[in-house]
């Protein structure tokens, strides 16, 4: 069940919220594999749609980038890639997506990634009061309020969102 008010040591994302000034709520649960947003929204009593998963893609240079994504959503990777001006764009390989991050699978931030990326957020993310994304480890989810990624992380408002 999930451990309600426990502390997470530091991570390279809680690092980088409070160097930044952002305000952000800790929110702990108990991470299944393959679990993904369904189990933490439903472990944290919270909607799927205010879960936001942080996604290591590839364009067809290989050059990575973060998608922010509902998470009761998936991303359509060919309207992505028509926005974003590439000829594609594909999820990568675990191993390639911890690299790039810093972070492993599950428990990817967009924040205090070890390399710097293009991040991208399905535009309706950033209408909700109220998101959790995750801290930089897994079963450790952060609640911020959206509309401090664009400045945050640079984060450009896209639309490819797909029903989940």
């Amino acid at each position: 069940m999930a451990r309600k008010n426990a502390h997470v040591s530091e991570t390279p994302a809680t690092q980088f919220l409070r160097r930044a000034g952002i305000e952000f709520s800790e929110h702990v649960y108990d991470y299944v594999d393959h679990g993904g947003t369904a189990e933490s929204s439903r472990q944290l009593g919270v909607a799927e749609h205010e879960v936001v998963k942080t996604l290591v893609m590839q364009d067809e240079h290989a050059q990575p980038l973060i998608v922010l994504m509902h998470g009761d959503r998936q991303v359509s990777t060919k309207n992505l890639a028509r926005e974003i001006g590439a000829k594609s764009v594909e999820p990568c390989k675990p191993e390639v997506a911890q690299r790039h991050s810093g972070y492993l699978v599950g428990g990817t931030s967009p924040f205090g990634t070890k390399k710097a990326m293009p991040v991208y957020v399905e535009a309706s993310v950033l209408e909700l009061p109220r998101i959790l994304i995750n801290g930089g480890r897994r079963g450790f989810l952060v609640g911020i309020d959206p509309r401090v990624l664009p400045g945050a992380v640079g984060a450009r408002p896209v639309h490819c969102a797909l029903a989940g």
